[in-house]
């Protein structure tokens, strides 16, 4: 028993915490610097150790959807805490990290999953039906909260008026609640992994005893990743305004610390021809970031009137318009290769480069 508490995956996520409470609210030099780093890594890792713990148990597709849902509420947590603290990139925050979120999942995660995939298995293949149901509702909501705020009227620039910012968030948490109950009951067998002729390991289920401490150590670490991030974001603002680059570039560095254990998660998953488990995880974090982050910002800026820029600007707009386009090429057969997750991972290039130099 004494050995099982001292465990790394039981001991690191406390040690992690107790790092966030030694430094916060310190100044952080290079030894504190690279201490909450560190800490951060270690939480990542842990939390998706836990995460399969827990979807071992309760199998998919509700295993990536705990991780899916966990990681989003924290992301918003962090979001919303950075546009109350007043931040230089408080009204643009929300718009720079659901777009970056949803680029960095549909390009850079899911390119990276087909690529090592294909490349190991030669073809990998998922559910058609899933993935497509996934993708019919992620283009809605990427047009209904970036794109359209830029082309609508009532207010100035790429803002949206408080009646059609409620809209919005309505939509999204509709369409949101749609698919998760699409994913659970009514139609679940469209997210399960397809069965291949590779051997899987067969691990024993965890108990209960332990799905529950795994459950409880997930949200540990979650909550770890997310304060650890939260002390690392003024050292990456810093970092954005000495190297001269667009403030969008702080809302991308958000999203690539929050996604960290998904990205693992679903990365694992290809390694074992699982390519199924890796889209439930990708397609489902984007989904939910749309669906829960822009509902409660939107309700954040209306109930205290922070300015909140929703519209992507023409380049932004035809990143975004080019990788549904390619998304819905690649899912269209239900089968994928190395050069899916190829040109997945250019677009992803593209999409970092031009947000550095615009």
């Amino acid at each position: 028993m004494i050995r099982r508490l001292v465990a790394p995956w039981y001991s690191l996520p406390v040690a992690a915490c107790v790092v966030l409470a030694a430094v916060w609210g310190r100044p952080l030099g290079w030894f504190l610097l690279t201490l909450v780093a560190a800490a951060l890594i270690a939480s990542v890792l842990m939390g998706v150790h836990h995460a399969e713990v827990v979807a071992h148990r309760v199998g998919e597709p509700f295993g990536t959807l705990v991780l899916a849902m966990a990681v989003t509420v924290i992301e918003l947590a962090l979001i919303g805490s950075m546009m109350l603290s007043g931040s230089p990139s408080a009204d643009t925050l929300a718009r720079d990290t659901v777009y970056a979120t949803v680029m960095i999942v549909c390009n850079g995660v899911v390119g990276l999953c087909l690529l090592v995939g294909a490349a190991r298995h030669h073809v990998v293949v998922f559910q058609l039906e899933g993935a497509g149901q996934a993708l019919a509702v992620l283009a809605p909501l990427t047009t209904l909260t970036l794109v359209l705020p830029t082309f609508t009227t009532t207010a100035p620039g790429a803002h949206y008026s408080p009646s059609q910012l409620a809209f919005a968030g309505v939509a999204s948490l509709v369409l949101y609640g749609a698919f998760v109950f699409v994913q659970t009951v009514r139609h679940r067998d469209y997210f399960l992994p397809v069965k291949t002729g590779d051997r899987e390991e067969g691990a024993p289920r965890p108990s209960v005893a332990a799905t529950l401490a795994s459950t409880a150590l997930l949200f540990v670490c979650l909550v770890a990743v997310v304060g650890l991030a939260k002390l690392l974001a003024p050292s990456i603002e810093a970092g954005v305004r000495a190297a001269n680059a667009p403030q969008a570039v702080v809302g991308i560095c958000i999203a690539l610390l929050v996604l960290l254990p998904e990205t693992w998660a679903a990365l694992r998953a290809a390694t074992r021809n699982q390519m199924q488990t890796s889209l439930n995880l990708a397609l489902g974090s984007a989904l939910a970031t749309i669906g829960l982050t822009i509902p409660a910002v939107a309700a954040l800026s209306i109930l205290i009137e922070l300015p909140l820029t929703l519209g992507l600007g023409g380049t932004g707009t035809t990143l975004l318009a080019l990788t549904l386009l390619v998304s819905a090429i690649t899912l269209a057969t239900g089968r994928a290769t190395v050069l899916d997750g190829t040109v997945h991972l250019i677009l992803f290039g593209a999409f970092l480069f031009l947000s550095v130099v615009p």
